[in-house]
């Protein structure tokens, strides 16, 4: 094969795309269609907690066109991360929906495979206990055997390996578990026989689908085009385009180092790559490198419930209240405690987020001139549901009320957008699991299973 097509229809499926791209992509007459489903973006909650990123609707609305399109023109159709974290729960939840969609379109003869990513408790505590297993990173809590016993499930990132072995066995459709995010992309790349180092820089790449073009979006389908010592990327909406800059500042993209991007078994280097515009709003990548680890280690996630979380939502417009509001709400905090006096200050946390203030850089923020309105959330952490709720209510109260100098109206504070205002979160999860551990090979972790539909 002396060239090779991928449709990435998006960034994370159930995100959407537009069917007019997604056509377009099918007239390349692409060899594999390739989605990525997982993410740990937003933090441990949907791992700990079990639950899939997007809902069913969109989940399925997606896969309806991704898989009688794959059926149709005879080409695998390939899930990475399934339901978002790639376990047990949630793979079988995106296989129902796949089989759900087979049998409402009448398709039969297909080989569905569906790879497994789960880890047992048992095997991270004797690699634990060898020495091969170490934290990812300076801040991840020690694994101790409590933390571990405490984690709801532990899923490990495949690399290329076990969805090259499903492409073997000829299956049409593979679900996999927790996946690397380029490898699902890389492994169709290199199981017809092409290189290494290009098959995961363009799978870095199509993963995001169109997030790489301008202007960039998760919600398109791009066409990756593998070549023997190069690659192309291509948007598929006319409004959207592939530049050298838009393509190469990608590369940058959720990584610790400008081009050195490390994955299960091997490290790519991507200081070498040039990016070449071809003229049609594509790009041409060349001089990926790739070169193994001398140990093969995967990554493990796991996640277990630390405590839970109430909340409230307010606009605050005074221009009193907003020029001395971190004041006002630490006397609010210190009210609070003193009313609750029988417990103990440390088993809650009272937390702020002023919007207009520093609420997305926190005291990192250079600028420090509030805007004429905040939008305030106050957060209360806490062993349980009904004191994190308790506290909550008498922050909310206290805080609205509360008598500054200088205030004339006594109507109240805060300006709340939803009633109720205080919301009952539920369960806060961290991870407690965020590990490398070593392995034989790409293989031993993980299990496939085939079936015929």
């Amino acid at each position: 094969m002396e060239e090779l097509k991928i449709l990435a229809p998006c960034g994370m499926l159930g995100y959407g795309f537009p069917k007019s791209s997604f056509a377009n992509g099918m007239e390349y007459c692409p060899d594999a269609i390739v989605v990525d489903a997982g993410s740990t973006d937003a933090g441990p909650h949907k791992l700990g907690a079990d639950t899939a990123i997007v809902s069913k609707q969109a989940c399925k609305k997606d896969l309806e066109i991704i898989i009688t399109a794959g059926a149709e023109a005879g080409i695998p159709v390939i899930i990475g991360s399934a339901g978002g974290s790639g376990s047990k729960a949630q793979v079988e939840w995106t296989r129902s929906i796949v089989l759900e969609i087979l049998r409402e379109h009448r398709i039969e003869g297909l080989k569905l495979a569906t790879i497994w990513a789960d880890i047992p408790h048992e095997v991270v505590e004797a690699k634990l206990q060898e020495g091969k297993c170490e934290p990812l990173g300076s801040t991840v809590k020690p694994l101790t055997s409590e933390r571990l016993q405490a984690t709801n499930g532990i899923v490990a990132q495949m690399g290329h390996e076990p969805i090259i072995a499903a492409l073997e066995e000829k299956a049409d459709i593979i679900v996999c578990g927790r996946a690397y995010d380029p490898s699902p992309f890389a492994a169709v790349a290199m199981f017809h026989g092409f290189e290494t180092a290009l098959s995961y820089h363009l799978g870095k790449i199509l993963e995001c689908s169109a997030l790489s073009a301008e202007p960039g979006t998760t919600k398109d389908c791009m066409l990756g085009i593998l070549r023997k010592d190069s690659f192309i990327v291509k948007a598929l909406n006319e409004c959207r385009k592939c530049t050298a800059v838009s393509v190469a500042a990608h590369t940058f993209y959720e990584k610790d180092h400008p081009y050195i991007l490390h994955g299960p078994g091997m490290v790519l280097d991507l200081e070498q790559c040039v990016f070449t515009e071809l003229g049609d709003g594509s790009v041409e990548v060349k001089g990926s490198r790739i070169s193994p680890t001398p140990v093969y280690k995967i990554k493990l996630e796991g996640a277990m419930k630390v405590a839970y979380r109430a909340f409230g939502i307010a606009g605050v417009r005074d221009p009193l209240l907003v020029g001395r509001i971190e004041e006002v709400e630490e006397r609010v905090r210190q009210q609070v405690i003193e009313y609750y006096a029988e417990i103990p200050p440390e088993a809650y946390s009272i937390n702020f987020i002023n919007y207009g203030l520093n609420g997305v850089m926190g005291e990192l923020e250079p600028v420090r001139s509030p805007a004429h309105e905040l939008g305030v959330v106050f957060e209360v952490i806490a062993a349980t549901q009904e004191v994190a709720s308790a506290i909550c209510s008498s922050v909310r109260s206290t805080f609205l009320h509360f008598g500054y100098e200088g205030r004339k109206s006594t109507a109240g504070n805060l300006a709340f957008p939803f009633a109720p205002s205080d919301v009952p979160f539920g369960a806060v999860y961290e991870f407690s699991v965020y590990h490398l551990m070593e392995v034989a090979d790409g293989l031993e972790m993980f299990r496939n299973e085939y079936a015929e539909v």
